[in-house]
């Protein structure tokens, strides 16, 4: 059916019938909306990972497949399940996109099976006894404790705490006897989703914005689709698909990812470097917080990346502190721009034996790194790259190691060499990626 023809139909139905056939979702539901019967093995999945751009329909499938478990509507659910989990970036998304948005859960239902949503105990209760609870990512201790048979996540590759709100809801998946989850997500190249891709209990599923193009608003396929369409953004936001390397990237994930090590060297000088945010607020700075080794050939290894957002001085300054005695740095470098001397005021104050050396940027984040970039361009003197899994992309060079995420290279932290050399061997603690000299 054409969309013009299908229009006319629809435009002539009554209240009652079309709310009626809005909840008839096995009716007009695209194939990406529907989850796959089985795994790529032929076995049961464990987690239906829907990937698309924006309008292309993955907030109104994570409802419908939510309303078929709560109902236990076949084909998707063998009988109702009683303990579902939403959980969304923030309980505000939570509420306002995947309850009580125009393809939320209540939206879906048809009125005499809609549950009830009680916001003051983020709970919604169907008629047949089932619940589901909802949770904000940001506060991944949250899902410690409750139990669920099935789950939906969305918009996963966004989140601030990805894999500590992830590794919960696992933990909590334990009821029933075929406990499921679907995630609906635009995609990013997280270390998160890069894995659940590759899990063979996960069955995937794409859509692009076109898609569900009938559903969209003309004005947003001229003006969004027609700009947008084609560039690296478009790609990540309209296609669906997920972008590697930024197009100015100084590292290609292709070499990050061909330097790795599971243990590194004994270690002849360990540090603790920490580059403090201006401030707590969730729209701030993460704190870096990464603990790298001298090795005897003179390359420098990250062994440990503490990195954190959301951190008070005080609770920054306790998780360095912590990194230090657990990897036994010999210094605790702290850049000193945001703060001046209650940097290692706020740093003593935790403990006032750890030798602190004061840094200060002259330059930007960027330029510095740009600089460890051409020398690895051109004389290769001994070096290593580092990544921390499932973190963040380190690199490096000799008396320099410049961290930060991949995508944004302007947010990188610079650790110098400083003092004398106590000669020392240190056994690096945890796993790491290294590029070795050629």
């Amino acid at each position: 059916m054409s969309p013009k023809r299908r229009h006319y139909i629809l435009s002539r139905l009554s209240e009652a019938d079309a709310a009626f056939l809005n909840s008839c979702w096995g009716i007009f539901a695209h194939d990406h909306q529907r989850p796959p019967d089985a795994a790529a093995s032929g076995r049961d999945w464990t987690t239906w990972l829907l990937i698309g751009g924006r309008g292309a329909g993955k907030t109104r499938a994570g409802a419908e497949w939510v309303r078929a478990q709560a109902l236990g509507l076949a084909p998707y659910a063998r009988a109702p399940v009683g303990q579902i989990a939403l959980i969304g970036e923030s309980a505000h998304d939570v509420r306002e996109v995947m309850i009580e948005g125009v393809s939320g859960l209540l939206a879906v239902h048809h009125r005499a099976e809609r549950p009830q949503w009680t916001p003051t105990r983020r709970r919604l209760e169907w008629p047949n006894g089932a619940v589901a609870q909802a949770f904000s990512a940001d506060d991944p201790e949250s899902l410690r404790g409750p139990q669920f048979a099935a789950a939906w996540a969305d918009e996963l590759a966004k989140w601030r705490y990805g894999e500590a709100a992830f590794d919960m809801l696992q933990f909590g998946l334990r009821l029933g006897e075929r406990p499921r989850q679907v995630i609906t997500t635009t995609p990013r190249p997280t270390a998160l989703l890069k894995r659940l891709i590759a899990d063979p209990a996960t069955v995937v599923t794409r859509a692009p914005t076109r898609a569900n193009a009938f559903h969209l608003s003309p004005a947003f396929l001229k003006a969004v689709v027609g700009r947008y369409a084609g560039t690296r953004l478009g790609r990540q936001e309209l296609d669906g698909e997920i972008i590697e390397d930024r197009p100015d990237a100084l590292w290609s994930r292709a070499l990050i990812e061909a330097r790795r090590v599971a243990v590194a060297p004994a270690l002849s000088r360990i540090v603790v470097a920490v580059d403090p945010p201006a401030s707590s607020r969730r729209t701030a700075d993460a704190c870096g917080i990464v603990a790298a080794g001298l090795a005897p050939d003179g390359a420098l290894y990250v062994i440990a990346d503490d990195t954190a957002s959301g951190l008070t001085p005080a609770a920054w300054a306790e998780r360095a502190v912590a990194l230090w005695r657990r990897v036994e740095a010999d210094a605790l470098v702290a850049e000193v721009n945001q703060g001046g001397d209650m940097v290692k005021s706020v740093i003593a104050h935790v403990d006032d034996s750890v030798p602190v050396i004061a840094v200060r940027a002259t330059r930007g984040k960027y330029l510095r790194a740009a600089g460890g970039r051409a020398v690895r361009a051109g004389p290769r003197p001994p070096c290593r790259l580092v990544r921390r899994l499932g973190r963040r992309d380190v690199r490096l060079r000799p008396r320099r190691a410049v961290v930060g995420p991949l995508a944004r290279p302007a947010r990188c932290a610079g650790v110098g060499d400083h003092g004398a050399d106590h000669g020392t061997a240190r056994r690096a603690a945890g796993a790491g990626t290294v590029i070795p000299p050629r």
